[in-house]
């Protein structure tokens, strides 16, 4: 079982990413990970995908999905969150391979930004944090 990471990483909104970003590489270099992969995404509905492609390539231990969805005037911002959620979801349970949801689903741009390593919450960090504990689990659970 590998012992690398992956980020993949939505760059819609590119303020919030490099936010999302600094904390979850601030957590895995924490965690004795300083060389981690990022793949960047044009956005969160990418997500699932390029995390699938880093969880079937065999070469990571984990990956961290982290974006951005700040909600609009129509319903995309429904569908995109949803979907989104499902995909990362799908790939974990499909490859075995811890996928966090790191991605900020939030009304106002005010709200994402407290919470891409802002006042309230460093989504990045927790995503990243979440990935590391759930490797652990799977090498426990693998080792016995």
């Amino acid at each position: 079982m590998s012992d690398s990471y992956a980020i993949v990483i939505g760059r819609f909104y590119e303020q919030l990413a490099e936010r999302l970003l600094e904390g979850a590489r601030g957590a895995f270099a924490a965690a004795g990970h300083p060389e981690v992969r990022v793949f960047d995404v044009p956005g969160a509905f990418e997500l699932p995908l390029a995390a699938s492609y880093a969880a079937k390539s065999g070469r990571f231990a984990g990956v961290a999905c982290l974006g951005a969805v700040v909600k609009g005037e129509t319903d995309h911002y429904d569908y995109v969150c949803a979907e989104t959620a499902r995909g990362v979801m799908r790939v974990a349970l499909e490859t075995g391979v811890p996928c966090a949801f790191g991605v900020l689903t939030c009304a106002t741009m005010e709200q994402a930004l407290a919470r891409a390593g802002g006042g309230k919450r460093d989504q990045g960090r927790h995503a990243a944090e979440a990935v590391l504990r759930m490797a652990a689990l799977r090498r426990e659970f693998s080792s016995g």
